[in-house]
């Protein structure tokens, strides 16, 4: 499987409800097409737990490489992705909120005092938690309480459950931004941010045709060669090397299928012919398309 994203890369899951805006899962890496989730953004908060393995998981320029015990803040609007480090599987608590669930109701004196400083500030798009550290152990101890609640789920499970992410939140608060002054708080979102969201945009809604690098430092007003630096600084890998992944990312459902030739689905792909597809794929997935059609078909079939 792979999460749904519209054609702003913004998930399009459901976080919990109106009434009790939390949504929380336990999830597997192997769960996923090639042990990875694609890049992805959404407003609300999410907090990670990881309880087996481990995970390479990427927060908009930060990447973090995150063992059992550990945990994650994801802020509002960040880009993430994360997939397994050397083939290893891992298992994660999923813990995603809307703010409301902090402050209550619009325009509230928690919402502008302490949420919205938080989620407004460029520079607190992820915090790690590690065990070690005592104010991050206090938030560990609470999100294995809320993994608890997650798997007992007793009468009052709402209740303790915005009580402890109350707690967390404001544990965060206090280590961050109590002694930042209002003029001291970053509050406009990070141009480099902003660059690589329209980048991955940009290649998520043209993947199927032909793309220049010309064609993206336009979409962000570089040259090209500062635009291939920018890229590989905040990736971790060049700009073909992403796009050619997310060619292939995009004909995995299509090979499931089986409606569509091994050359329709290179075209519709953007790959110019099905011989190239062949050798992109295999070095990516270690089978040819064909090889992996038959394998899901196989799959199907027991």
């Amino acid at each position: 499987m792979q999460l749904a994203i519209n054609e702003k890369q913004r998930e399009l899951k459901s976080h919990g409800c109106f009434e009790f805006p939390v949504f929380i899962s336990q999830e597997v890496l192997s769960r996923y097409e090639r042990g990875a989730f694609t890049w992805h953004w959404h407003p609300e908060i999410e907090i990670t737990l990881i309880l087996e393995g481990q995970i390479s998981y990427q927060v908009n320029d930060k990447i973090y490489h995150l063992k059992a015990g550990d945990g994650l803040f994801c802020n509002s609007n960040a880009l993430h992705t994360g997939h397994m480090i050397e083939g290893e599987d891992c298992y994660y608590l999923s813990t995603t909120f809307h703010p409301r669930i902090i402050y209550g109701f619009e325009g509230s004196t928690l919402q502008q005092e302490f949420v919205n400083p938080m989620i407004s500030d460029a520079g607190l798009g992820s915090i790690v938690f590690h065990k070690e550290i005592p104010w991050q152990a206090t938030i560990l101890e609470s999100l294995h309480r809320v993994y608890n609640l997650y798997l007992e789920h007793p009468a009052s499970f709402e209740m303790q459950i915005q009580q402890h992410l109350s707690s967390i939140w404001l544990t965060i608060y206090n280590q961050t931004l109590h002694t930042k002054s209002r003029t001291d708080r970053i509050t406009k979102p990070s141009r480099d941010i902003e660059r690589l969201r329209n980048i991955l945009t940009f290649i998520q809604e043209h993947y199927s045709e032909k793309i220049t690098l010309e064609d993206i430092a336009e979409q962000i007003s570089i040259c090209k060669s500062e635009c291939c630096r920018f890229f590989k600084k905040h990736m971790n890998e060049s700009l073909f090397d992403y796009l050619m992944y997310y060619r292939v990312e995009k004909s995995l459902p299509l090979l499931a299928e089986d409606s569509l030739s091994i050359t329709e689905i290179a075209e519709q792909t953007g790959f110019s012919s099905s011989g190239y597809f062949a050798r992109v794929f295999r070095e990516q997935m270690h089978c040819t398309p064909t090889q992996y059609r038959n394998g899901r078909k196989g799959e199907l079939n027991t």
